[in-house]
């Protein structure tokens, strides 16, 4: 017998599906989500329909705590290595206002300036060495950071994406003493021109890392304690999934999971049906999020702005979401 069980994780309701593949059968779960520790509702979900978690093969999970963490600003505390002279590129971004309008509104960084450390080096934009990194300067921005009680490191050169020497060689200094993985480097994650897009997705990454990492180690003991040995895959926004073991690694990559999930279940329920363009519409209890589906494939993005000045530059399944449940 072969169970599998897809639990996703919203801002009102936590929903579940449990299929057996051998009887075709399935059950269904909704509880009232549970904010302050989201493995509450999704054990809570298990326990309804009476599943037992030795038999699961697959445990698939979409998750809205990054996401929440970003529009709440519950992230965690980051320091951020740049090149000298540019460690206000987050927060000067691309000169525009909150409200186009209007001169009111406001915006805070990610990043505190207190946090935002500049070391000497310099790659041009053919990617040649126009100033060899200090590793001096490296070393002491990394102790000053640790000593600033961060959690998070960005690592976000100017024009790494032609060049990543120096990023890499920050990053090696930097993991022989910082206490935990939690280390992001801007060209890893996003190889592309423009510094500003570029950090601050790292940045994003480097904010929500600890809070995934802690959430998902939360849910895998108490799936543990309940008797699941297995992997338990994690939503991503491309429409993917990833193992639990690395998913905090681009943690970046988990925001909107739920709602990409609604997209990819719709695109492949139409396909089934015959209807091969598509607007999808998923109401929830907090949000409305709309889709679009061409010749049956659900439309990418890579820029999504979760909000005013926060845009993540990684492949996303193109999902428009307005505060209305």
């Amino acid at each position: 017998m072969t169970q599998i069980v897809g639990v996703d994780v919203g801002g009102t309701f936590t929903d579940l599906v449990l299929f057996d593949t051998e009887t075709e059968s399935v059950k269904i779960s909704k509880v009232p989500s549970t904010p302050e520790n989201q493995s509450f509702g999704v054990m809570s979900t298990l326990g309804s329909v009476g599943a037992s978690l030795e038999d699961i093969d697959e445990v698939i999970h979409g998750t809205t705590v990054t996401t929440n963490a970003l529009l709440e600003r519950k992230v965690s505390r980051v320091g951020l290595i740049t090149t000298r002279g540019f460690r206000d590129v987050l927060e000067l971004g691309r000169r525009t206002r909150p409200k186009p309008y209007g001169m009111t509104g406001s915006f805070e960084c990610i990043i505190p300036r207190e946090l935002r450390l500049e070391v000497g080096e310099r790659v041009d934009c053919d990617g040649d060495i126009v100033e060899h990194l200090n590793e001096e300067d490296v070393l002491k921005a990394v102790e000053q950071l640790l000593e600033s009680g961060v959690e998070a490191l960005v690592i976000h050169f100017l024009h790494s994406y032609k060049n990543d020497i120096h990023e890499r060689k920050t990053e090696e200094i930097a993991r022989k003493i910082w206490p935990n993985t939690f280390v992001t480097r801007g060209s890893a994650l996003v190889s592309e021109f423009r510094e500003y897009e570029r950090g601050t997705t790292a940045a994003i990454n480097a904010a929500i890392q600890p809070v995934l990492h802690r959430y998902i180690e939360r849910l895998q003991q108490k799936l543990k304690e309940e008797g699941y040995s297995k992997d338990l895959l994690v939503m991503q926004g491309n429409g993917g999934t990833v193992s639990s073991r690395i998913v905090a690694e681009d943690a970046v990559k988990t925001v909107m999971s739920g709602p990409a999930s609604g997209v990819m279940a719709a695109a492949y329920t139409a396909s089934q049906s015959g209807f091969n363009k598509v607007v999808t519409y998923d109401m929830g209890g907090t949000s409305c999020d709309v889709g679009l589906i061409v010749n049956g494939i659900p439309q990418v993005t890579s820029e999504l702005e979760i909000e005013y000045a926060m845009p993540i530059h990684v492949p996303m399944v193109d999902v428009h979401t307005i505060g209305a449940g």
